[in-house]
């Protein structure tokens, strides 16, 4: 798909078409701008019939507004994958929330996107796709963006898709692109340690957000099935690798479920893990998944184990939940249309 291609890689494409090199630029601003091959008014026809075959195909099979003015929008692929983005308004700028995979094989207890199991890894145009929208569809352009920051933080583990991850990471950070800076982007991940490792060694400054979610590994290993490959001293050792590369805080999330890891043994034992750490605890009362049978605690308990946290000594805070109501709240994406899995 032509949304893959860095500007760089959009000039050897042209010059294979036996095109000028000056093309490549026009086809550039063209696909940042996520402009039909109709909607291009600064390319020959035979041009446009050369690069017909490798052009972006998508449909917005849902759009769900929720009434705290967060937005949903399930894409649709040439292959009739889809996959969910949110749109999350803040007073400091827009956030979308992509996904990386269709589906995820982490199979988490409480998360809706592992429900189907994986699908597929979207390609790093599929990924780029979703905050091209967006913009778009927020009026912004490729010189003057509307959106301001990026979180993966949707459906699939963005480390398990690596290659396409890191590929999407410099194309929509890229000056002749969107240019959004490392610093405006989250990614959230389970834990695969030996790609919290290459991530930081192979150059990127994204804010790292750790799914914890436990404070030790046998209630880790009861809710999150990656607790069986990775230690939490591993993740640890991982996570102060990245730090020592980035000077990047880390950030913890921790989703409380009620009468699982929210009680008060386990919130002590969460700040002597994290003590002395250059991190952040985002607690995440539990979003409802109506296939699951775990419950999140109230948000006054949440903001009563947020208080505790800052007394011992961590930083900590509690998430804003926005679009439950259209299931577009954390752990809440998955892949379908209308209540169908996809």
């Amino acid at each position: 798909m032509i949304l893959d291609l860095s500007l760089s890689e959009m000039e050897k494409y042209v010059e294979y078409l036996g095109e000028k090199k000056f093309r490549a630029k026009q086809i550039f601003d063209a696909c940042t701008q996520l402009k039909s091959l109709e909607e291009i008014t600064n390319l020959p026809q035979n041009l446009k019939g050369k690069i017909k075959k490798d052009w972006f195909f998508y449909e917005i099979s849902a759009d769900l507004q929720s009434k705290d003015g967060t937005r949903k929008i399930a894409i649709k692929f040439a292959d009739g994958s889809i996959v969910e983005s949110v749109l999350l308004k803040y007073k400091y700028g827009n956030t979308v929330c992509v996904s990386t995979q269709v589906g995820c094989r982490m199979g988490c207890t409480f998360c809706a996107s592992t429900l189907g199991g994986l699908k597929r890894n979207l390609s790093a145009g599929e990924i780029l796709l979703q905050v091209l929208l967006f913009n778009r569809l927020l009026g912004g352009t490729h010189k003057e963006r509307k959106v301001t920051n990026v979180v993966l933080m949707g459906c699939g583990e963005p480390l398990d898709n690596y290659d396409n991850v890191t590929k999407f990471l410099r194309l929509v950070s890229s000056p002749e692109g969107l240019n959004i800076s490392q610093r405006n982007i989250s990614l959230s991940t389970c834990g695969l340690v030996p790609n919290i490792y290459r991530l930081a060694d192979d150059g990127f400054s994204v804010t790292l957000t750790i799914s914890l979610h436990a404070p030790n590994d046998e209630l880790r290993k009861q809710i999150m099935p990656i607790a069986n490959a990775y230690k939490i001293s591993e993740i640890l050792q991982a996570c102060d690798h990245y730090f020592d590369k980035t000077g990047r805080r880390i950030c913890f999330e921790y989703s409380l479920i009620d009468g699982v890891n929210d009680g008060d043994k386990e919130v002590e034992e969460l700040a002597r893990l994290l003590h002395g750490r250059s991190c952040h605890v985002n607690l995440i009362p539990l979003n409802s998944v109506k296939e699951k049978k775990l419950v999140g605690v109230s948000r006054a308990k949440a903001y009563k184990i947020a208080e505790k946290l800052e007394k011992l000594g961590i930083s900590a805070t509690v998430r804003r939940t926005m679009g439950e109501d259209i299931e577009g709240a954390c752990g809440q994406l998955r892949n379908r249309i209308g209540g169908q899995n996809a």
